[in-house]
């Protein structure tokens, strides 16, 4: 592993910000990747395809972030054994995860099609739009494939410490979906279906090309073709990390389909305005979304060689510098949020609709900054079943309750519900405050700084049984 991808010397903020920032770039792009189609659709289709669109991208990132938030086990377990100079370990986990998620995304892209109609009907999609709705999960549904591979690239090489590798695959998938909106949506008028194919085949051409690229690249680990395999144990240990991320993401995911699925109840332009919100989050959240996936690469790798010190000073390094942003996107997003909302949709009420919902979100931006870092922080130093329990108690004893209560509070107003959002994310910090505390009340000895503190997983091989039972 060569310096640049050494995160266990050397400074930290430093390192950490020039990894973080090819991360907000990539997620700038994958943003920008879904924007383009609501987008093209706002200006070249019907409210029915926006809403469409807007109730169908959800549920394909609801599912996409599901394998992103496994793949994240991936990039825990690799980066602690790079951490640790296992170089050929990495490699078998390497090839262990793609069996893995070959097999998961093969199983999705039968699955989802085949339940699109119920999936609608559960989201409550709009008589209007509910056939739009169908075509869109149906086509995306089908490429799941090509989504989890995607995923697991960034995963992979996240753990390596590598971020312009998914910088480069998801510019080229951005490339590609432009084009061919504007081709299938503005040319062809293919509304909402124009847009799943267009994305679908953005994805297929990214994969493709970054495994070209990649395979002529000489990697920091020792890697073979014969180490792609159903390995019991590293399988055991992906899983075991990844579950419990993805579980939590699944049911947050769910949350915010909840509020979709009351928002939808109010009609094709509350549907509308709320995608058209959703997506302009996508961009006003993307720093503390890049330094939640920096982190825990970066915590991987220290914890894997023991320097939990340098561990604690990238999680307040990235809340000091993320919290600046978040205000900025705070007074932006509450004061002008008409302007973002605007680029996305021509219809006034939708315009309007959105900013309303958005100013909640806003709120959200001077919170997220420190829920985000933490979800990292934790992810980066195995404690994922903490991850999950936090992000599960905020989404169902908070989110979905308040969101409840708010629809049934006249006049109902898109503001009053998007308020669920900052209510839940208080509450997720008050719970990783409290599990720092707890963390930092049985830390070891200052006289041994090497030694990971309770609570936290360094995994290795079978020699490191002792480590692996951490914090369990």
């Amino acid at each position: 592993m060569n310096e640049k991808t050494n995160f266990t010397q050397g400074q930290i903020i430093l390192p950490l910000m020039r990894f973080a920032l090819p991360v907000m770039f990539a997620m700038f792009l994958q943003a920008m990747y879904g924007a383009v189609d609501l987008f093209v659709v706002g200006k070249f289709a019907t409210p029915e395809d926006v809403s469409a669109v807007s109730t169908g991208s959800m549920i394909m990132m609801t599912l996409a972030n599901i394998m992103t938030s496994m793949a994240m086990g991936t990039t825990i377990y690799f980066g602690q054994q790079i951490g640790m100079g296992k170089t050929k370990k990495g490699g078998e986990i390497i090839g262990a995860s793609i069996a893995l998620f070959a097999m998961l995304g093969l199983l999705m892209s039968v699955l989802i099609p085949l339940f699109s109609v119920g999936i609608a009907d559960v989201m409550q999609a709009p008589a209007d739009a509910f056939d739009k709705t169908v075509t869109y999960v149906r086509i995306c549904g089908g490429g799941m494939i090509a989504i989890v591979a995607y995923n697991l690239i960034g995963a992979i090489f996240r753990g390596m410490g590598d971020s312009k590798t998914p910088l480069m695959a998801v510019g080229i998938a951005c490339v590609v979906n432009i084009v061919a909106d504007m081709v299938l949506i503005a040319g062809f008028g293919l509304g909402a279906a124009g847009a799943a194919i267009a994305t679908v085949g953005a994805q297929v051409i990214s994969v493709i090309s970054s495994v070209l690229i990649v395979s002529k690249r000489k990697l920091g680990f020792e890697f073979h073709r014969n180490m792609i395999r159903f390995n019991k144990e590293i399988i055991g240990h992906v899983v075991g990390l990844g579950i419990p991320i993805a579980l939590q993401d699944f049911l947050v995911g769910i949350s915010f389909l909840v509020i979709q699925a009351i928002v939808n109840t109010l009609g094709v332009t509350a549907s509308a305005g709320v995608g058209v919100a959703e997506k302009v989050c996508g961009f006003i959240m993307l720093v503390p979304a890049a330094f939640m996936q920096s982190i825990s690469a970066f915590v991987a790798q220290n914890i894997g060689a023991g320097k939990m010190d340098r561990a604690y000073k990238a999680l307040r390094g990235a809340i000091a510098v993320s919290f600046c942003f978040g205000l900025t996107m705070f007074l932006f997003g509450f004061f002008r949020g008409s302007i973002l909302t605007g680029l996305f949709a021509k219809d006034e009420a939708v315009i309007l609709a959105g900013a309303e919902y958005l100013k909640s979100y806003a709120i959200d931006c001077l919170f997220t900054c420190f829920l985000f870092c933490f979800i990292g922080f934790y992810n980066g130093c195995g404690n994922t079943s903490f991850v999950m329990a936090q992000g599960i108690i905020g989404a169902f004893l908070v989110r979905i309750p308040v969101c409840f209560l708010m629809s049934r509070w006249e006049p109902v107003t898109l503001f009053h519900i998007g308020l669920a959002t900052p209510c839940s994310t208080v509450m997720q910090i008050l719970l990783c405050f409290g599990f720092l505390f707890w963390i930092s009340r049985r830390t070891t000895s200052k006289n041994e700084p090497q030694t990971p503190s309770p609570g936290f997983k360094r995994l290795g091989g079978e020699e490191d049984e002792k480590d692996r039972n951490l914090g369990r």
